[in-house]
């Protein structure tokens, strides 16, 4: 009798996992719904379809701003510092009061010139602004 004893005691010793998976499962739900609703700031780039004509000539027609992997700013083939990105668009929309400013950066460049150049784009009057990439 005490042997059948000792076995019905260790039976009824063995922990019960049923809350404890309880608790993870909902824990585990509570992450994914609140995971769900996190908004990651960005900046959403709409990109034209490709096509495979050449584009038209723009560099007559347009302010055309080049930033190399490097992040070296070019406008009409020299080098020029950042801030005087206001200074040659105000200038030269004066010329060519129908030009868009076009800023041709290299897929590895910062983000940041992009913004940097076309604010003083807009500070110098110009709304119109292009971004494209060079293969």
């Amino acid at each position: 009798m005490a042997l059948g004893k000792r076995r019905k005691e260790e039976d009824d010793s063995q922990i019960d996992m049923t809350p404890m998976l309880d608790v993870v499962f909902i824990m585990l739900i509570f992450f994914i719904v609140t995971a769900s609703f996190v908004n990651e700031s960005g900046l959403g780039v709409n990109r034209p379809p490709t096509s495979d004509q050449p584009p038209p000539d723009s560099e007559n027609t347009n302010i055309v701003f080049r930033i190399s992997e490097s992040n070296e700013l070019m406008l009409e083939g020299r080098r020029i510092d950042i801030r005087s990105v206001r200074a040659n668009v105000e200038r030269m929309h004066a010329e060519k009061p129908e030009a868009k400013v076009v800023i041709s950066a290299h897929p590895k460049s910062k983000t940041e010139l992009f913004a940097q150049i076309s604010d003083q784009a807009r500070e110098a009057g110009v709304y119109d602004i292009s971004l494209s990439t060079d293969e």
